[in-house]
This record gives structure tokens, sequence and C-alpha cells, in this order.
């Protein structure tokens, strides 16, 4: 029986992509623009967080945001009508991703002349997304408590490739099987060199915090 050829297209894709997302970054190196990955479950509070610390943050760094979704535009309504930062919302037409050529062509829709920092709220999901590398500086993964300490167990990916990992609605832990150390001792052994933030939108607890560190990465990129 004559032998076929087998064609891996999953790897082909990739491949292309991972060219397309380190051109990107260095066209955004060039421009002195720091382009944020935030990545999460649905119901994360994605969202909610993005626009408390976008108020810490604006009145230093000048800040616009990407609101990706396979449909509607509920997130980016709300980032700008709470922030009142450059806003645009970007449909996936059924993708549970977004690629480096999707993200740049979102970012020449935004226009990232005299920009800071661009964060990019990517679709709500724990798998895709963290398998495509969009052109990001870097990615930042939000955990929030009710959804339990063994997700990085679940979706080990999506905890190796972040690099920053926000712990959200700490304000239910006493009302949640959720332990912080065990949460990080998860993600360590997959990723030792994550940096933790503990947080709470609600109350405010730790915004502080994760809003003086991501200003320090903006700060140290655009001085390289």
């Amino acid at each position: 029986m004559d032998k076929f050829k087998v064609i891996s297209v999953k790897e082909s894709v990739f491949s292309h992509n991972e060219k397309r997302a380190e051109e990107l970054r260095n066209f955004l190196k060039g421009k002195g623009v720091y382009l944020l990955n935030v990545m999460s479950s649905p119901g994360s509070g994605k969202t909610t967080l993005l626009v408390s610390l976008i108020n810490k943050l604006k009145d230093q760094i000048k800040i616009a945001v990407m609101e990706a979704d396979i449909d509607g535009a509920l997130d980016a309504e709300t980032i700008s009508e709470k922030t009142g930062v450059k806003t645009i919302q970007l449909h996936t037409n059924g993708a549970c991703h977004l690629d480096a050529e999707m993200t740049k062509e979102g970012l020449d829709g935004l226009g990232i002349e005299g920009f800071d920092l661009v964060i990019l709220e990517n679709v709500g999901n724990l798998v895709c997304p963290a398998e495509f590398d969009t052109g990001a500086v870097s990615s930042l993964n939000i955990l929030s408590v009710p959804e339990g300490d063994d997700k990085p167990l679940k979706y080990p990916l999506m905890f190796k490739v972040c690099s920053t990992f926000v712990f959200s609605k700490i304000d239910t832990l006493p009302y949640f099987d959720f332990s912080i150390d065990q949460a990080k001792e998860n993600i360590l052994r997959l990723n030792s060199k994550a940096r933790f933030f503990p947080v709470s939108a609600k109350t405010g607890e730790g915004i502080d915090d994760l809003a003086t560190y991501l200003l320090g990465l903006v700060k140290t990129y655009k001085e390289e």
C-alpha cells in the first residue's frame, strides 16, 4: 500500500506565529511601547482589576487597552467609561485566542504613537491563549480565589508562559478552599521565576504593589 505524506499543520502555524511575534516585539521596542498580555479564565475579574490598575497608573504613564472577545463590547465599554483611556474592541470571529498577526491588526487599529503601555485583555480561556505568542513583552495571568489553587496542575502551559501571577478576589478567601501558599507552590514547580501579587479590586488590597511593579517594568523597558 502506498504511503502518504503527513503534514503537521499545527507545527507550521506555530512556527509562523513565533516569527511574526518576534517581529512585532522588535517593532514595539523601536516605538518604546510595552505590550502586556493579560490572560485568565472567564469571570476571574480581569476587567475590574484593570480598571483599578489603570486608574492608579494613568497619571504617570500613557495607557491604551485592547479588549479581545469572540463577540460583544461590554468589557471595552466598561474600561472606556471607568478609566477614560483609549480603548478598542477586538472580535475574534469565533477564535478562542489571539495570535501575533491578529494582535498587530489590533495595534494598527488602535494607533500606538505616544503610548507607554498597551494592555491586551486576551480572550477568557486557560488553554488556547497560552499556545499563541501575541508578540507581547510579557504576559500576566489572573487566578481568582473561587477557581481553586489546583488550576496550575490542570492547565500547566498557561502557568509556564506567564511571568506575573495575580491572585484576585482575595477578599473571598474565607469562603473558598484556596491556599495562596499552595497556589504559589504549584506555579513555582512550573515556573521558577514567577512573581506573585495577591489582590482584591473590591477592597483595593494589593493594587498599589501591583501598580508599582508594572510601572517599574514599563520604565525599565523604555530605558533599556
